[in-house]
């Protein structure tokens, strides 16, 4: 599908993206309103940069909400990572916090999300992101990996429930991506992450980045996906690919 194509099908829609301010979000949020999105709503807690990247985007075509993941009264769809968690060392209260972000607020997120779209009649999407490691054990982040897995069977459960009002639900999975978060939990920069992903994907010379992660969002938020509905969309150069390999 070419991308004149894509513009059609997110045209006049009205996109709320969680966790804009940075990151994928933030790419996500530029790529909706170069296709022609009606509206971009930002929701982050950090509050200067999501205000920048409104800002950047035009404030007739986007706005900034602050919105914290752990008030339910807020909700958003965000994810944190710890420091390295290894389950002979697990720390219940950091998995606790983890647990309150990537899972209880993403459910949070999808349940207000969902009342909100049935009760307007809207047949939408919803999109969630999990991570390549949804599917694999790993030796690190061991709270981390428990808590994309979470994301899974959200999304396949709620996918049923929702699809009888015509909501698709879906999540995008990709694999290790240079984001401020990856950057700070890896020590290291932007450049160097994106050389650690590429060791570990089988498509030679990709460099994952936040773009590619974006245009699959876009991908299941527009009308060409109108037939995917409780689906785990790897973003990953053949990271999962490569690891049944062994």
């Amino acid at each position: 599908m070419d991308d004149s194509s894509l513009h059609k099908k997110v045209q006049g829609k009205v996109a709320i993206v969680t966790r804009g301010a940075s990151g994928i979000g933030e790419a996500t949020a530029h790529l909706f309103a170069d296709h022609g999105t009606l509206m971009v709503v930002i929701a982050d807690i950090q509050d200067e940069q999501g205000q920048q990247v409104a800002t950047s985007i035009g404030i007739n075509r986007c706005t900034y909400v602050p919105c914290d993941v752990t008030d339910e009264d807020q909700v958003n769809n965000d994810g944190i990572l710890n420091n390295d968690q290894k389950i002979l060392e697990l720390d219940p209260f950091a998995l606790d916090r983890l647990f309150a972000v990537n899972v209880r607020g993403m459910a949070a997120c999808v349940k207000h999300a969902g009342r909100a779209m049935v009760d307007s009649g809207v047949r939408g999407s919803i999109i969630c992101t999990a991570s390549a490691v949804a599917s694999i054990g790993t030796r690190r982040h061991t709270d981390y990996i428990m808590s994309k897995h979470a994301v899974l069977g959200l999304i396949r459960s709620a996918s049923l429930q929702l699809g009888m009002y015509g909501i698709r639900m879906n999540c995008v999975s990709p694999a290790l991506v240079a984001t401020p978060m990856t950057c700070k939990a890896y020590g290291m920069d932007m450049e160097s992450v994106g050389k650690v992903s590429s060791s570990h994907i089988s498509l030679e010379g990709m460099v994952l980045k936040v773009d590619h992660v974006a245009e699959a969002v876009l991908f299941l938020a527009s009308d060409a996906s109108a037939s995917f509905t409780g689906h785990d969309l790897a973003v990953d150069g053949g990271f999962l690919a490569s690891k049944a390999l062994f």
